[in-house]
């Protein structure tokens, strides 16, 4: 009896022991996914997968694919790790940048592409670099991680060599000197309407923009990796001549349910994901955010005499077909709103003070998706994608002794139904052929009113652009891919663009080779030729002074553009490789006045509107070369260094080649960061700081005449268009985090410091009839942004 219940109390001992070591052991979580082929699509089964660096706990996990593809690591301890994917026929793939959280999952889709067993280009999560160039990947880790981002891709962008943001308060960028209007925004691989909140933010003449605003209506929650171009674009991408965000959604864990919920000066953020059927694989993932302004607003607080606020709700619905295909069903709608009213006469200082002005902006897209692999050598894709927006402007000014009662009214709405098809074809291991279609219907419209308040008649009142434009856009391409040896791949293609509105065409080469005559270098040359249609407000621009005659836009042309770039890529480790490129963009087909001895250029549009006829005849040269050093984090720190010399210039109808009013000259920034990890018992901690060092060729204003503006009560510019630069532009961010990680959960608790110094960089300037002189406007200040985050 001594002996048995000695037994049964060591035993009982020995377990709860080990329950409690359990108990005490560091937090850990899993790293699971899918390899595939990546021309393909289809799954690959038996891919090697491990876990190349660790921090505390186990080391050198490594599992293999199933037959399905999936693989599953655990546990993996909490911290950065490093993944390296290797299967026989195909690059290895690795893998930077995990982070593992307690509190989520860390989900994977990796994508190997055929070729030789050498090492390929570090890849960001679940997506390898491009064999061509001009391209970059935005992760979402790295969205979290960025200073200064606003948790939006677009922000991020600027980080790198020849993009910069033509104002603080927005995501609009202008890329290797072009405007911002020629960035095109895609989801899920189709072509959208402007998908940001705040579409008129950090405009001149406060209008909505074409591709920028405030913050982006798609929560970076909901994002999966953000593919961005900045110039020779393959075949399927069209109808830019700038650059592509092109953005894409992750599926939902389609395991278990999990959830985060943030909260900052951005906004409250709620998302939710996890299976709807275990059994067959599908997921859910749906996001809500509401503005932190906004809440302040409902409060009676205001943000320079301005009630800022908006909202979005969107969601990804995954479905597994046969053979590793997928099927989506995802969408996103959203609102904003951005009221200032006049203040009383005895309160006013500047212009602005005796103006009400409303702005409301709304926007919507939503669509299927199919990715399916037939047999094992076609992958077909196709997707139906709508999407539409409008933003509606209002001002309205009290008369008084000293000015007229002005009436102003801003009225833009577009849409886009698309239906796209693809068909990819590997003929052999060298050969391989892709082509599709897109098919959209588009239509815009716009009205802009400006005159005297109360409204006395349409001539009187002034209608000074009221139109549509709708029709047909098509575009077939077709690329063919041949690997003549193990390290040189060839890219040849054609795509076609016309628009049935006004019967425009273009039918567009593109090709491109990467010659790698070392593992890990690689030299590689690209051409296109790149079209793009015109704004609505520049197709509907009707006469607007009666000494002119009667003229109509809507004949006009796409801009185009030849692209040409050569670069070097030189691999010095599985985390970090440096690079250069140069580019020659020639324009042409350019929109410019009719009128002799005109100045004026489409290519220096943001927002305003047209008011001279116009002609396909102009010009424009963007060229630069840049370079970019990037290590990935890994042994607690990174280090991503990027800078650029270009030359933006453009030729209207006098002649004369004159700077754009993006030629800065020159770009260069330093981003970089360092990680503390600290792991103690039960939890685990990260302490973070990133910094941002910008500094920048200031852009260009038009000169304003003081004389014609006082005379006339508003803002008069001169004839030399874009000859003044403002001074070089100067600016600093830091971001500082604390991640804590339990058994359950995970907490993130982060602080930014957007222009730390508080540089005063210049904007524009106006004519102030108020005060009655020129003003200069700059850009925002130091702006602390703390934000909260709690994954379980």
């Amino acid at each position: 009896m001594t002996t048995a219940f000695f037994g049964r109390t060591l035993f009982f001992c020995q377990v709860t022991l080990l329950a409690l070591a359990g108990f005490c052991q560091t937090p850990t979580q899993t790293i699971r996914g899918t390899v595939y082929d990546g021309p393909q699509g289809r799954p690959l089964a038996g891919a090697s997968v491990s876990v190349q660096s660790s921090g505390a706990g186990p080391s050198n996990l490594g599992t293999i694919t199933d037959e399905q593809g999936h693989f599953r690591l655990t546990p993996v301890s909490v911290g950065r790790h490093q993944l390296r994917v290797s299967f026989v026929g195909y690059e290895p793939s690795i893998i930077n940048e995990v982070l593992v959280e307690s509190g989520k999952e860390q989900v994977l889709e990796i994508h190997l592409q055929p070729g030789v067993t050498q090492l390929g280009e570090a890849t960001a999560i679940g997506t390898r670099t491009d064999r061509t160039i001009s391209a970059e990947h935005i992760t979402i880790e790295q969205v979290l991680r960025f200073p200064a981002s606003y948790l939006d891709p677009a922000r991020l962008a600027s980080a790198y060599a020849g993009v910069v943001t033509t104002n603080d308060g927005t995501n609009n960028i202008s890329v290797r000197g072009n405007s911002p209007n020629s960035l095109i925004w895609r989801l899920e691989g189709v072509e959208i309407v402007n998908p940001n909140h705040q579409s008129n933010a950090g405009t001149i003449g406060d209008r909505p923009t074409a591709s920028g605003g405030g913050v982006n209506m798609l929560s970076a929650q909901l994002l999966g990796t953000t593919r961005f171009l900045t110039g020779a674009f393959s075949p399927e991408y069209g109808n830019s001549v700038g650059g592509v965000m092109d953005m894409s959604l992750r599926p939902g864990n389609n395991e278990r349910h999990e959830f985060i919920a943030q909260a900052g000066l951005i906004g409250l953020d709620l998302a939710a994901e996890g299976p709807i059927s275990k059994q067959k694989g599908s997921s859910y993932l749906v996001n809500y955010r509401y503005s932190f302004t906004g809440l302040l607003g409902a409060l009676g607080v205001t943000f320079g005499g301005e009630d800022i606020r908006f909202q979005d709700l969107s969601f990804n619905l995954t479905f597994p077909t046969r053979q590793g295909g997928r099927f989506t069903v995802f969408g996103v709608a959203g609102n904003s709103s951005n009221d200032f009213k006049a203040l009383a006469e005895n309160e006013q200082t500047q212009d602005k003070d005796r103006n009400s002005i409303s702005f409301t902006t709304r926007m919507g897209a939503g669509g299927l998706t199919l990715t399916q692999p037939v047999g094992r050598r076609i992958l077909w894709k196709t997707a139906l994608v709508l999407s539409a927006n409008n933003s509606n402007r209002n001002l309205e000014s009290a008369g008084n002794a000293r000015f007229r009662s002005n009436y102003e009214m801003d009225d833009q709405s577009g849409a886009r139904s698309s239906l796209t098809s693809s068909l990819q074809y590997r003929i052999n291991a060298r050969n391989s052929f892709k082509a599709g279609l897109y098919l959209t219907r588009a239509y815009n419209s716009v009205d802009v009113w400006r005159g005297i308040n109360p409204p006395l008649t349409s001539s009187a009142n002034g209608a000074l652009f009221s139109g549509s434009v709708q029709g047909w856009i098509i575009q077939p391409y077709a690329n063919y891919q041949w690997l003549p040896t193990d390290n040189l791949t060839v890219n040849a293609g054609l795509f076609y663009n016309t628009f049935t509105f006004n019967k425009s065409r273009s039918l567009e080469p593109r090709a491109s080779i990467r010659w790698e005559p070392i593992p890990g270098k690689a030299l590689t040359v690209a051409y296109g030729l790149h079209s793009q249609p015109q704004l609505p407000q520049v197709y509907v621009s009707k006469r607007a002074l009666p000494s002119l005659p009667d003229y109509n836009n809507e004949s006009l042309g796409f801009t185009k553009a030849h692209h040409v770039v050569a670069g070097y890529t030189h691999q010095l480790s599985p985390d970090s490789y440096w690079k250069i490129e140069a580019y020659s963009q020639m324009l042409f087909d350019v929109p410019i006045s009719r009128l002799a001895g005109s100045a004026f250029s489409a290519l220096n549009l943001i927002e305003a509107y047209v008011n001279e006829p116009l002609v396909n005849a102009g010009k424009g040269r963007n060229r630069g070369i840049e370079v970019t050093y990037q290590k990935y984090l890994s042994k607690n720190y990174y280090l991503l260094a990027a800078g650029s010399l270009y030359d933006s210039k453009y030729q209207a109808a006098d002649g004369v080649w004159r700077s754009t009013r993006f030629d800065g000259g020159f770009t260069s920034t330093l981003t970089a960061g360092k990680e503390w990890l600290r792991n103690r018992e039960t939890r685990s901690r990260i302490w973070g700081v990133n910094g941002r060092i910008s500094y920048l060729g200031g852009l260009r204003d038009r000169p304003i005449d003081p004389v014609l503006s006082q005379q006339t009560n508003t803002t008069v510019y001169g004839s030399d268009l874009f000859s003044v630069r403002f001074p070089n532009y100067f600016r600093t961010d830091l971001r500082i985090y604390w991640k804590k990680s339990k058994a359950r959960y995970s907490r993130t608790l982060s602080l930014d410091l957007q222009n730390l110094t508080n540089a005063q960089n210049a904007f524009y300037s106006y004519f102030d009839a108020f005060q009655g002189k020129v003003i200069q406007k700059y850009q925002l200040g130091l702006i602390p942004v703390i934000n909260y985050r709690w994954e379980f």
